[in-house]
């Protein structure tokens, strides 16, 4: 019997340490997050090498990475002046990642030295000579066309992301359609087409969106078009327009913040949530975590900025004799009475000064000195197309919606 004991605890005691290497190697795998990079990603065969990767701590420079290989400091100080015209030491920044490749005899001397601001371009520095030679080396890019289209699951980072688009592209259509559309209102099951060109690197490793080629949204029953051209074509400069050649740009912005819900409208009856009575409510409330920047709809100069008891803080922009808006509830104002600021400038951030149950902007409108529904206005246009270039515009853009249309059958 105590020899059955015995061998139980034996067994038990492999089993557990079996257990314990599963583990181990678990750990291991979830660390190695990016393997060392493929012998040809910078022309070296790292089998001829010690091969070390690292990135630039805060407070390295170039000069003390290179001096911590024991190469000398007079060495040191040859290889900055050798490079000096191809580049430029004081760029090296913190998180950027560096290879070294050192000899493999008794040594480990540092052979080579290479240095990834990004992931396009690296900078190789051989000093395998007594000449330190320096190279900038810049990756292939590839670009490739890709559309996507069908009807929205959620919200429009979310539908992209399901796409294994990156946000930067929903940042870009937001700030497109932001005289057009407002994207709290999208709902799911509202169709759309996207076309775009996308960066890959080596024709393999994907570098984000290059270029927005046209769109469509669905928005409260009508398809909103948006397509990229230059009426000047000299200047080159890109606006957006319709399928009719109306550009997307209005004198307004929709909204004061991005990607936020509205939680109370204009009315001339409201319960107050802080008062607890019935009183009138002009403005419009976007509700948004503290902080959020909040930009000015349209371009003017700062009438007010200040706090009261109800506002909390807040900014009032003239932008022209007719309209006016005024910003409330900040948590901190970034602009000064009399300064003059563009349509998207950021003037504060969400808060909630004042009487506020949470974060939020009460945003304000004025037409002819009156508070009106901001929501409820038919704001003025940018400018308009005509002539040959509205020809141009309409021939170049045929191809470009009849491949949108069919994307999502309309």
């Amino acid at each position: 019997m105590k020899q059955v004991f015995m061998i139980i605890i034996v067994l038990t005691t492999i089993l557990s340490c079996n257990k314990s290497n599963d583990k181990s190697e678990n750990v291991v795998k979830v660390k190695t997050v990016k393997p060392i990079a493929d012998n040809s990603d910078f022309g070296f065969n790292y089998s001829d090498f010690n091969v070390v990767q690292d990135t630039v701590k805060r407070g390295d420079t170039f000069g003390t990475i290179i001096d911590k290989q024991n190469i000398g400091d007079r060495r040191v100080f040859e290889i900055v002046k050798s490079v000096k015209d191809t580049f430029d030491v004081r760029v090296i920044r913190p998180n950027k990642p560096y290879t070294m490749l050192r000899s493999k005899d008794k040594t480990n001397k540092l052979q080579v030295f290479i240095y990834q601001p990004d992931a396009i371009n690296y900078y190789i520095f051989d000093l395998r000579d007594s000449v330190v030679v320096a190279h900038k080396r810049t990756r292939p890019i590839t670009i490739k066309r890709r559309s996507i289209g069908g009807v929205l699951k959620g919200s429009l980072s979310e539908t992209l992301g399901n796409a294994s688009v990156e946000a930067a592209l929903a940042n870009k259509i937001t700030k497109i359609y932001s005289w057009s559309i407002d994207f709290f209102k999208l709902k799911k099951g509202d169709r759309f087409g996207i076309i775009f060109t996308e960066r890959f690197i080596n024709d393999s490793v994907y570098d984000g969106v290059e270029n927005l080629e046209a769109a469509f949204f669905e928005y409260k029953g009508k398809i909103i078009y948006a397509f990229p051209f230059a009426q000047n074509e000299s200047s080159g400069k890109i606006e957006y327009y319709d399928e009719e050649g109306k550009t997307l740009k209005n004198f307004f912005l929709k909204t004061p913040i991005k990607f936020s819900r509205i939680t109370s409208r204009f009315t001339m009856s409201r319960f107050h949530p802080v008062q607890h009575r019935w009183k009138a409510h002009k403005g419009t409330d976007y509700a948004a975590p503290t902080g959020t920047p909040i930009s000015t709809t349209a371009a003017g100069i700062v009438e007010k900025t200040g706090y009261t008891a109800g506002n909390g803080n807040y900014v009032k922009v003239k932008h022209n004799s007719t309209y006016s808006t005024q910003y409330l509830h900040m948590s901190k104002i970034l602009v000064r009475r009399g300064q003059h600021v563009n349509q998207g400038d950021v003037i504060g951030r969400v808060g909630s000064t004042g009487l506020a149950t949470g974060p939020h902007v009460c945003y304000r409108f004025w037409k002819n000195g009156k508070q009106v529904d901001a929501l409820k206005l038919n704001l003025p246009n940018g400018e308009p197309m005509y002539g040959a270039n509205k020809t141009r515009f309409l021939k170049y853009i045929e191809p470009l919606k009849f491949e949108l249309d069919s994307i999502a059958n309309l």
